[in-house]
């Protein structure tokens, strides 16, 4: 599943309480097992995505296996990415979108906006004096010569910090116990629904809902504390649907692409 993947139609609602339990995602396609970010070797713990759409929502849900799941953050866009979370991005050419959550369900939410097109959007919904909202030019731009524009070959974006994504329901679920070392979890799931009424700034002139063979991209990652001889590795493992080549999600060109097919799915 190198290529497209197809998201399928489901006409039974899932039941959005993070088990993953409704038929729909029992007889879903899952993604192959997450590959680590750069080297595209398979990652240490399994990792997999699956991907529904009816005419209100695109559905997501992430298997994670955890033996021991952690989290700590609760406060709402926490950089939960600093611990154990899952990730999703989903591409609108000009901008995207970025959600991660945590595995006691705490959301960080972003809206990108490419400055080279900043033209494009309405400056008074996006307004950059009144809005909460700062420069970004990407992960790997550490190096003193793209320090402020990164190296992705579009430059720098807006990041809209306070944009959240309108009606979007996210359920977690443990199997195990959280913060426990003391027994081995099977680890946590991810269930979401995202309107598509909230995903107007992302259409880019394509259809909402989608129509039958509309191809989206989209980024399916997570990122994982791991230590070796007691030393916290750095940067954190990120393993992802598909990967980048390089150390970086920001990187739309890469993301996974999601092809909507009006075949039933469940």
């Amino acid at each position: 599943m190198n290529g497209e993947y197809v998201c399928r139609r489901t006409a039974s609602r899932p039941t959005l309480n993070g088990r993953l339990d409704h038929p729909s995602w029992r007889s879903a396609e899952k993604s192959p097992r997450f590959v680590d970010m750069v080297s595209g070797e398979p990652g240490y713990f399994d990792t997999r995505a699956a991907a529904l759409w009816d005419d209100d929502f695109l559905y997501v849900a992430f298997w994670a296996e955890e033996p021991f799941v952690r989290a700590s953050l609760t406060e709402r866009d926490s950089l939960v990415f600093l611990e154990n979370d899952l990730e999703l991005f989903i591409d609108g050419g000009d901008c995207y979108y970025e959600f991660e959550v945590n595995a006691l369900g705490t959301v960080y939410e972003v809206f990108f906006i490419w400055k080279d097109a900043f033209d494009k959007f309405d400056a008074t919904e996006w307004d950059l004096t009144r809005r909460d909202v700062l420069s970004f030019a990407g992960n790997n731009d550490r190096d003193a010569g793209t320090f402020w524009r990164g190296t992705h070959p579009r430059g720098t974006r807006w990041a809209f910090l306070d944009w959240d994504f309108p009606g979007l329901r996210c359920a977690v679920h443990v199997d195990g116990c959280i913060n426990d070392d003391s027994t081995v979890d099977r680890g946590w799931t991810v269930e979401l629904a995202l309107p598509w009424t909230g995903m107007t700034p992302l259409a880019n002139h394509r259809s909402l809902p989608p129509r039958e063979g509309d191809v989206w991209r989209m980024f399916f990652g997570r990122f994982e504390k791991m230590k070796s001889a007691g030393v916290e590795l750095q940067p954190h493992p990120a393993w992802v649907w598909t990967p980048h080549g390089v150390y970086d999600t920001h990187r739309p060109e890469c993301f996974t692409a999601i092809r909507f097919s009006n075949e039933a799915g469940a």
